[in-house]
Protein backbone atom coordinates (compact mmCIF):
# COMPACT_ATOMS: atom_id res chain seq x y z
CA UNK A 1 0.00 0.00 0.00
CA UNK A 2 1.13 3.46 -0.64
CA UNK A 3 -0.20 5.57 1.52
CA UNK A 4 0.86 8.67 0.25
CA UNK A 5 1.06 8.19 -3.27
CA UNK A 6 -2.34 9.71 -4.22
CA UNK A 7 -5.28 11.82 -2.81
CA UNK A 8 -8.09 9.36 -3.21
CA UNK A 9 -10.88 8.23 -0.97
CA UNK A 10 -13.96 6.47 -1.02
CA UNK A 11 -15.46 8.68 1.85
CA UNK A 12 -17.05 12.21 0.70
CA UNK A 13 -18.36 12.39 3.76
CA UNK A 14 -18.54 12.02 7.88
CA UNK A 15 -20.92 11.80 10.42
CA UNK A 16 -19.46 13.06 13.61
CA UNK A 17 -21.86 11.40 16.73
CA UNK A 18 -20.68 14.03 19.35
CA UNK A 19 -21.87 13.35 22.57
CA UNK A 20 -23.87 10.04 21.70
CA UNK A 21 -24.05 9.03 25.24
CA UNK A 22 -26.37 11.94 26.30
CA UNK A 23 -29.43 11.18 24.02
CA UNK A 24 -32.03 11.80 26.73
CA UNK A 25 -30.56 15.22 27.99
CA UNK A 26 -29.20 16.28 24.85
CA UNK A 27 -31.70 20.20 25.02
CA UNK A 28 -29.95 20.36 28.51
CA UNK A 29 -26.56 20.18 26.45
CA UNK A 30 -27.58 22.06 23.58
CA UNK A 31 -29.26 25.08 26.25
CA UNK A 32 -25.61 24.98 27.99
CA UNK A 33 -23.37 25.18 25.20
CA UNK A 34 -25.74 27.68 23.58
CA UNK A 35 -25.30 29.91 26.45
CA UNK A 36 -21.77 28.84 27.07
CA UNK A 37 -21.17 30.44 23.00
CA UNK A 38 -23.15 33.29 23.30
CA UNK A 39 -21.40 34.72 26.36
CA UNK A 40 -18.65 33.77 24.49
CA UNK A 41 -18.96 35.79 22.08
CA UNK A 42 -20.63 38.58 24.04
CA UNK A 43 -17.47 38.65 26.67
CA UNK A 44 -15.14 39.11 24.17
CA UNK A 45 -16.95 41.82 21.84
CA UNK A 46 -17.49 44.18 24.82
CA UNK A 47 -13.65 43.54 25.41
CA UNK A 48 -13.07 44.58 21.61
CA UNK A 49 -15.02 47.56 21.83
CA UNK A 50 -14.19 48.65 25.69
CA UNK A 51 -10.25 48.56 24.26
CA UNK A 52 -11.34 50.62 21.01
CA UNK A 53 -13.72 53.40 22.68
CA UNK A 54 -11.29 54.12 25.57
CA UNK A 55 -8.28 55.68 24.57
CA UNK A 56 -6.84 55.17 28.35
CA UNK A 57 -6.35 51.51 26.80
CA UNK A 58 -4.57 52.15 23.74
CA UNK A 59 -1.37 50.71 24.93
CA UNK A 60 0.64 47.68 23.30
CA UNK A 61 -1.29 45.41 26.07
CA UNK A 62 -4.67 45.90 25.42
CA UNK A 63 -3.51 45.75 21.21
CA UNK A 64 -2.96 42.32 21.88
CA UNK A 65 -5.80 41.57 23.56
CA UNK A 66 -7.70 42.76 21.34
CA UNK A 67 -6.30 40.07 18.70
CA UNK A 68 -6.93 37.71 21.53
CA UNK A 69 -10.48 38.30 21.68
CA UNK A 70 -10.70 38.26 18.07
CA UNK A 71 -9.17 35.03 17.90
CA UNK A 72 -11.42 33.53 20.49
CA UNK A 73 -14.56 34.56 18.88
CA UNK A 74 -13.32 32.92 15.76
CA UNK A 75 -12.17 29.78 17.76
CA UNK A 76 -15.32 28.88 19.16
CA UNK A 77 -17.54 29.92 16.19
CA UNK A 78 -15.08 27.02 14.04
CA UNK A 79 -16.51 24.22 16.28
CA UNK A 80 -19.78 25.01 18.18
CA UNK A 81 -22.12 26.16 16.18
CA UNK A 82 -22.04 22.46 13.90
CA UNK A 83 -22.14 20.76 17.17
CA UNK A 84 -25.29 22.88 18.28
CA UNK A 85 -26.75 21.81 14.93
CA UNK A 86 -25.83 18.11 16.27
CA UNK A 87 -27.41 18.47 19.48
CA UNK A 88 -31.03 19.27 18.19
CA UNK A 89 -31.20 17.53 15.28
CA UNK A 90 -31.02 19.90 12.19
CA UNK A 91 -31.25 18.26 8.93
CA UNK A 92 -27.40 17.24 8.06
CA UNK A 93 -26.75 18.99 11.30
CA UNK A 94 -23.70 15.86 12.26
CA UNK A 95 -22.74 15.52 8.71
CA UNK A 96 -19.56 17.46 7.44
CA UNK A 97 -18.13 16.71 3.80
CA UNK A 98 -14.39 15.56 3.82
CA UNK A 99 -13.22 19.03 2.52
CA UNK A 100 -15.30 21.20 5.12
CA UNK A 101 -14.15 18.46 7.39
CA UNK A 102 -10.32 19.34 6.63
CA UNK A 103 -10.99 22.45 6.44
CA UNK A 104 -12.20 22.77 9.98
CA UNK A 105 -9.18 21.16 11.21
CA UNK A 106 -6.77 23.18 9.37
CA UNK A 107 -8.97 26.55 10.56
CA UNK A 108 -8.91 25.11 14.42
CA UNK A 109 -5.13 24.42 14.64
CA UNK A 110 -4.08 27.57 12.94
CA UNK A 111 -6.11 29.51 15.47
CA UNK A 112 -4.89 27.28 18.26
CA UNK A 113 -1.14 27.74 16.91
CA UNK A 114 -1.76 31.44 16.92
CA UNK A 115 -3.09 32.20 20.15
CA UNK A 116 0.32 29.97 21.24
CA UNK A 117 2.19 32.73 19.64
CA UNK A 118 0.08 36.05 20.91
CA UNK A 119 0.08 34.79 24.77
CA UNK A 120 3.77 34.67 23.90
CA UNK A 121 4.34 38.46 22.59
CA UNK A 122 1.74 39.72 25.36
CA UNK A 123 4.35 37.82 28.05
CA UNK A 124 6.97 39.48 26.41
CA UNK A 125 5.31 43.12 26.64
CA UNK A 126 4.55 42.34 30.16
CA UNK A 127 8.61 41.49 30.33
CA UNK A 128 9.77 44.70 29.07
CA UNK A 129 7.61 46.90 30.83
CA UNK A 130 8.86 45.45 34.21
CA UNK A 131 12.09 44.60 33.59
CA UNK A 132 12.68 47.16 31.38
CA UNK A 133 10.67 49.74 32.05
CA UNK A 134 12.13 52.66 30.61
CA UNK A 135 13.05 51.58 27.39
CA UNK A 136 9.56 50.41 27.18
CA UNK A 137 8.98 52.87 24.67
CA UNK A 138 11.15 51.81 22.67
CA UNK A 139 11.34 48.21 22.55
CA UNK A 140 7.61 47.51 22.14
CA UNK A 141 6.35 50.60 19.72
CA UNK A 142 3.29 50.34 17.81
CA UNK A 143 5.70 49.25 14.89
CA UNK A 144 7.01 46.53 16.84
CA UNK A 145 3.32 45.30 17.95
CA UNK A 146 2.02 45.13 14.65
CA UNK A 147 4.83 42.91 13.09
CA UNK A 148 4.49 41.07 16.70
CA UNK A 149 1.11 40.16 16.10
CA UNK A 150 1.47 40.01 12.15
CA UNK A 151 4.00 37.49 13.05
CA UNK A 152 1.82 35.52 15.24
CA UNK A 153 -0.99 35.38 12.53
CA UNK A 154 1.18 34.41 10.30
CA UNK A 155 3.04 31.38 11.41
CA UNK A 156 -0.19 30.51 13.08
CA UNK A 157 -1.67 30.05 10.16
CA UNK A 158 1.57 28.19 7.96
CA UNK A 159 1.80 25.83 11.04
CA UNK A 160 -1.05 23.45 10.03
CA UNK A 161 0.04 23.31 6.53
CA UNK A 162 2.36 20.26 6.33
CA UNK A 163 -0.08 18.35 8.70
CA UNK A 164 -3.44 19.09 6.46
CA UNK A 165 -1.67 18.29 3.44
CA UNK A 166 -0.27 14.78 4.77
CA UNK A 167 -3.93 14.42 6.44
CA UNK A 168 -5.27 14.73 2.99
CA UNK A 169 -2.70 11.88 1.23
CA UNK A 170 -4.44 9.42 3.46
CA UNK A 171 -6.78 7.14 2.45
CA UNK A 172 -10.68 6.73 3.96
CA UNK A 173 -12.10 4.08 2.75
CA UNK A 174 -14.78 3.53 5.83
CA UNK A 175 -16.48 3.54 7.97
CA UNK A 176 -16.79 7.70 8.33
CA UNK A 177 -18.19 8.00 11.41
CA UNK A 178 -16.15 10.60 13.63
CA UNK A 179 -16.46 9.86 17.34
CA UNK A 180 -15.77 13.62 18.35
CA UNK A 181 -18.12 16.43 18.04
CA UNK A 182 -15.36 18.47 15.71
CA UNK A 183 -12.99 17.30 12.83
CA UNK A 184 -9.78 16.50 15.71
CA UNK A 185 -7.00 14.54 14.44
CA UNK A 186 -7.09 11.32 16.66
CA UNK A 187 -10.36 10.51 15.70
CA UNK A 188 -9.64 11.23 12.28
CA UNK A 189 -6.40 9.33 12.25
CA UNK A 190 -8.67 6.38 13.68
CA UNK A 191 -10.49 5.87 10.76
CA UNK A 192 -8.00 6.07 7.78
CA UNK A 193 -7.19 2.92 5.98
CA UNK A 194 -3.84 4.22 5.35
CA UNK A 195 -0.60 3.99 7.35
CA UNK A 196 -0.41 6.78 10.10
CA UNK A 197 3.13 7.04 11.09
CA UNK A 198 4.15 9.78 9.79
CA UNK A 199 1.27 11.48 9.80
CA UNK A 200 1.10 11.02 13.94
CA UNK A 201 4.91 12.06 14.09
CA UNK A 202 4.65 14.91 11.90
CA UNK A 203 1.76 15.92 14.35
CA UNK A 204 3.66 15.70 17.29
CA UNK A 205 7.02 17.18 16.24
CA UNK A 206 4.73 20.33 15.00
CA UNK A 207 2.75 20.40 17.99
CA UNK A 208 6.09 20.25 19.93
CA UNK A 209 7.32 22.73 18.15
CA UNK A 210 4.80 25.37 18.91
CA UNK A 211 4.30 24.24 22.44
CA UNK A 212 7.66 24.73 22.84
CA UNK A 213 8.69 28.03 21.05
CA UNK A 214 5.54 29.55 21.96
CA UNK A 215 6.31 28.09 26.49
CA UNK A 216 9.95 28.81 26.25
CA UNK A 217 9.25 32.95 25.51
CA UNK A 218 6.32 32.67 28.20
CA UNK A 219 8.47 30.87 30.79
CA UNK A 220 12.00 33.10 29.67
CA UNK A 221 9.88 36.65 29.82
CA UNK A 222 7.87 35.82 33.34
CA UNK A 223 11.75 33.76 34.82
CA UNK A 224 12.96 37.63 34.40
CA UNK A 225 9.67 38.96 35.94
CA UNK A 226 9.78 37.36 39.06
CA UNK A 227 13.54 38.11 39.45
CA UNK A 228 13.06 41.43 38.92
CA UNK A 229 10.21 41.50 41.38
CA UNK A 230 11.73 39.84 43.89
CA UNK A 231 14.50 43.20 43.59
CA UNK A 232 12.02 45.43 44.20
CA UNK A 233 12.11 46.52 48.33
CA UNK A 234 8.55 47.65 48.35
CA UNK A 235 5.88 44.99 48.38
CA UNK A 236 3.20 47.30 47.50
CA UNK A 237 5.63 47.61 44.46
CA UNK A 238 6.05 43.86 44.27
CA UNK A 239 1.77 43.87 44.36
CA UNK A 240 1.42 46.33 41.58
CA UNK A 241 3.65 45.01 38.97
CA UNK A 242 2.69 41.23 39.69
CA UNK A 243 -0.89 42.42 39.34
CA UNK A 244 -0.13 43.82 35.61
CA UNK A 245 0.50 40.46 34.26
CA UNK A 246 -1.57 38.15 36.79
CA UNK A 247 -4.65 37.72 34.61
CA UNK A 248 -2.24 36.91 31.19
CA UNK A 249 -0.40 34.29 33.81
CA UNK A 250 -3.61 32.62 34.26
CA UNK A 251 -4.91 32.75 30.91
CA UNK A 252 -1.55 31.06 30.30
CA UNK A 253 -1.98 28.26 32.71
CA UNK A 254 -5.26 27.37 31.91
CA UNK A 255 -4.46 27.10 28.13
CA UNK A 256 -1.83 25.22 27.66
CA UNK A 257 -1.94 22.83 30.88
CA UNK A 258 -4.97 21.32 28.49
CA UNK A 259 -2.84 21.69 25.48
CA UNK A 260 0.29 20.13 26.32
CA UNK A 261 -2.01 17.40 27.84
CA UNK A 262 -4.14 16.70 24.44
CA UNK A 263 -1.31 17.48 21.87
CA UNK A 264 1.74 16.57 22.38
CA UNK A 265 1.04 12.63 22.18
CA UNK A 266 1.70 9.81 19.57
CA UNK A 267 -0.82 7.38 19.86
CA UNK A 268 -4.15 7.67 18.24
CA UNK A 269 -5.32 4.94 20.96
CA UNK A 270 -6.73 7.08 23.69
CA UNK A 271 -10.04 7.54 26.26
CA UNK A 272 -12.03 9.24 23.29
CA UNK A 273 -14.93 10.57 25.87
CA UNK A 274 -11.77 11.51 28.10
CA UNK A 275 -10.53 13.80 25.02
CA UNK A 276 -14.01 14.65 24.49
CA UNK A 277 -13.99 16.72 27.77
CA UNK A 278 -11.01 17.98 27.47
CA UNK A 279 -11.54 19.48 24.01
CA UNK A 280 -14.37 21.09 24.93
CA UNK A 281 -12.80 22.90 28.08
CA UNK A 282 -9.85 24.05 25.58
CA UNK A 283 -12.51 25.00 22.85
CA UNK A 284 -15.47 26.43 24.76
CA UNK A 285 -14.75 26.74 28.46
CA UNK A 286 -11.13 28.58 28.11
CA UNK A 287 -12.20 31.08 25.54
CA UNK A 288 -15.23 31.86 27.68
CA UNK A 289 -12.99 32.21 31.12
CA UNK A 290 -10.84 34.38 29.25
CA UNK A 291 -12.52 37.61 29.03
CA UNK A 292 -13.70 37.05 32.49
CA UNK A 293 -9.86 37.03 34.24
CA UNK A 294 -8.91 39.78 32.32
CA UNK A 295 -12.06 41.94 33.43
CA UNK A 296 -11.64 40.38 36.95
CA UNK A 297 -8.14 40.39 37.27
CA UNK A 298 -6.55 44.12 35.57
CA UNK A 299 -8.28 47.19 37.09
CA UNK A 300 -8.10 49.11 33.71
CA UNK A 301 -10.25 46.86 31.88
CA UNK A 302 -12.78 46.22 34.87
CA UNK A 303 -12.86 50.21 35.62
CA UNK A 304 -13.42 50.14 31.32
CA UNK A 305 -15.95 47.98 31.70
CA UNK A 306 -17.43 49.63 34.53
CA UNK A 307 -17.59 53.16 33.28
CA UNK A 308 -18.90 52.00 29.64
CA UNK A 309 -22.23 49.86 31.10
CA UNK A 310 -22.68 53.00 33.11
CA UNK A 311 -22.28 55.47 30.71
CA UNK A 312 -24.98 53.25 28.93
CA UNK A 313 -27.01 52.95 31.82
CA UNK A 314 -27.18 56.81 32.24
CA UNK A 315 -28.10 57.46 28.71
CA UNK A 316 -30.84 55.05 28.51
CA UNK A 317 -32.62 57.46 31.77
Amino acid sequence: MQPYAQNWTDVTEFVMVGFAGVHEARLLFFTVFLTMYLFTLVENLAIILVVALNHRLHRPMYFFLTHLSCLEIWYTSVTVPKMLAGFIGVDGGKNISYTGCLSQLFIFTFLGATECFLLAAMAYDRYVAICMPLRYGALVSWGTCIRLAAACWLVGLLTPVLPIYLMSQLTFCGPNVIDHFFCDVSPLLALSCSDVTLKETTDFLVSLMVLLVSSTVISVSYGNIVWTLLHIRSAAERRKAFSTCAAHLTVVSLFYGTLFFMYVRTKVASSINFNKVVSVFYSIVTPMLNPLIYSLRNKEVKGALGRAFSLRSWKGQ
